[in-house]
């Protein structure tokens, strides 16, 4: 799977691009500011459509301007993908697959699959559960069509409870619709949570080895999920938490307050264990995310690499940059000195300056 090409229009600081990639490593340089990551977002955002950052459509158009368009033209197992896509102020996006309107923007998941690493995934194990959810959600999203129905209906589920406990202030009597969406809520969460214990136990069968590796062979590192309520007790945990949900006018209960737990020789590093330990742990299970792709999918994903080199330690960019040598990447940095440390082959390099391509090598 590779992205042959990308174009762009009026995307962030991009009013036109346009970028032949190779198949191999590609590596755009330059200093900061200058619009590297918005590259990597834009590939990110065609093949998810959704930004990493989390940000919204209206945000990513470039400045004065009312829609942006992103084109890209893939090969997966030989045979070639066109993916349009038109982010507009006002209305939801449009996305077209080999000149073909998809009904809905989920449908593109699969198409391509994108692992993207940044500074910030570094932190994932430091910071809140809602980051380590997302990164759940982000990746599952790309291997399990199954998996995007259940959580977007389950989150609609969500957003409309929550509505309705609010409005229980005001009218007490509809607190017997409740019943109904609870009904639905159980149903389609513990489809959320079946999905989620399957893919962190399969991340987990992946994650030993590698993080054995990095380590230097000194630690073992095991990831558990933390399900906010078990499957099989959803209903009757949803029930008991009834009067409590009302008086604080949300949902307290289910799979949207999840969390994963990391442990390295038994000991709970996002408590106890040190920065480094810390990091370690998030790179191998970017280097893990890239395995199980790899083998659900039977072919290697796309790596984004956003100025991640310049955030490890030699030894750390070492083992990164030995992972990668089969997959197409793109790497973003402001300099090449990690590379020629490292003996790395670069196959084409951008330069990158105010929002445009200015020299190819």
């Amino acid at each position: 799977m590779i992205i042959e090409s990308l174009e762009l229009k009026n995307y962030r600081n991009y009013k036109e691009l346009h970028m032949d990639l190779h198949p191999g490593t590609n590596v755009l340089y330059g200093d900061n500011a200058q619009g590297k990551t918005n590259i990597l977002e834009s590939m990110y955002v065609c093949a998810t459509t959704k930004s990493h950052k989390g940000s919204r459509d209206r945000e990513i158009i470039n400045f004065g301007e009312d829609e942006s368009h992103i084109k890209m033209n893939i090969r997966k197992n030989d045979v070639p993908y066109r993916i349009d896509m038109h982010l507009k102020k006002n209305k939801t996006k449009g996305v077209a697959v080999n000149g073909i309107p998809m009904r809905k923007a989920s449908e593109l998941f699969g198409i391509v699959n994108i692992v993207f690493f940044s500074p910030e995934d570094l932190n994932i194990i430091k910071n809140g559960p809602a980051e380590r959810r997302r990164f759940i959600d982000l990746e599952l999203c790309q291997l399990n069509k199954l998996y995007v129905h259940s959580l977007v209906q389950y989150n609609k589920i969500v957003t409309q409870r929550n509505k309705l406990l609010k409005e229980l202030t005001f009218r007490p009597d509809y607190e017997e619709t409740l019943d109904i969406w609870d009904m639905q809520l159980v149903s389609y969460g513990r489809e959320v949570i079946s999905y989620r214990k399957e893919f962190i136990d399969q991340l987990n069968d992946l994650i030993q080895d590698v993080h054995f590796n990095l380590s230097g062979e000194r630690e073992r590192l095991r990831i558990f999920y933390d399900p906010n309520v078990e499957r099989e007790e959803f209903e009757t945990a949803l029930k008991k938490s009834r009067a409590q949900d009302i008086k604080q006018r949300t949902t307290l209960t289910g799979p949207h307050r999840d969390d994963i737990s990391f442990y390295v020789n038994d000991v709970d590093i996002r408590r106890f264990g040190s920065q480094g330990q810390q990091r370690t742990a998030a790179l191998a299970l970017k280097l893990a995310e890239i395995q199980l792709v790899k083998k659900i999918t039977r072919d290697y994903p796309i790596l984004l690499l956003d100025d991640v080199l310049s955030e490890l330690d030699s030894s750390r960019q070492e083992h990164l940059l030995a992972e990668i040598t089969k997959i197409q990447t793109v790497i973003t940095c402001t300099g090449l000195d990690d590379f020629i440390n490292n003996r790395f082959k670069i196959d084409k390099i951008f330069r990158i300056a105010n929002g445009a391509i200015i020299s190819e090598e």
